[in-house]
């Protein structure tokens, strides 16, 4: 395919979903152009950019005449679209595994979402004692992730996809922040942080909050 690629991202650079879809186009080594959407002037809602998005949401990938947002869709279009490095594991078990991983992630845990936002992350900006329920949260968070991660293990589906990074950045809403995690989590978050292509997004200038 030799349409150009367009990715819509947050003028902060700080939505998670925005860092899956910049990972995905960095890690396939496809090239693309980044453009941002001001979500704090709710530039999301004009017309036109909610027209092309469908959702109003970022990121929006477009590719030629073909519009696409949602990160999880992102990602897995960007998988079978173009060739490069795997986004996700090529055994269909596994694969399911790693989509399980993220439709988890942008589903649950809503209280370390909300507590834990990623101005933590990318801002280092810190909160407050966790309340019972991100406590709670927390816990399930472990438990699956120490399940998913067999002592020795490097990455979740045998080697690095994109649910790697979902997973490292909710970890990292917590480990950024001082939070006790699990010394095994907290490592392997500090070892997805330093793919090339987080490291690109980490690595961007952000306006004030």
């Amino acid at each position: 395919m030799t349409d150009t690629l367009t990715l819509f991202v947050d003028a902060q650079y700080a939505s998670p979903y925005a860092m899956s879809a910049f990972v995905a186009l960095s890690a396939k080594q496809a090239p693309f152009e980044l453009r941002t959407v001001d979500l704090g002037a709710a530039a999301h809602l004009a017309p036109a950019y909610a027209g092309l998005s469908l959702t109003a949401r970022v990121p929006t990938l477009v590719h030629g005449e073909f519009a696409l947002s949602e990160s999880s869709a992102i990602g897995e279009y960007v998988e079978d679209a173009f060739p490069g490095p795997a986004l996700y594991p090529a055994d269909p078990r596994r694969k399911a595994r790693a989509r399980q991983v993220q439709a988890w992630l942008r589903s649950d845990l809503m209280p370390i979402r909300m507590e834990r936002s990623t101005e933590v992350v990318f801002y280092a900006k810190h909160g407050p004692a966790l309340t019972d329920a991100a406590h709670a949260a927390a816990a399930r968070l472990f438990a699956a992730a120490e399940a998913l991660l067999p002592a020795g293990q490097e990455h979740l589906c045998g080697d690095w996809s994109l649910a790697d990074v979902d997973l490292a950045l909710m970890l990292n809403r917590l480990v950024l922040n001082g939070d006790a995690v699990p010394a095994r989590l907290a490592g392997y978050a500090r070892r997805q942080w330093q793919h090339p292509a987080v490291q690109r997004w980490l690595a961007f200038e952000r306006p004030p909050l």
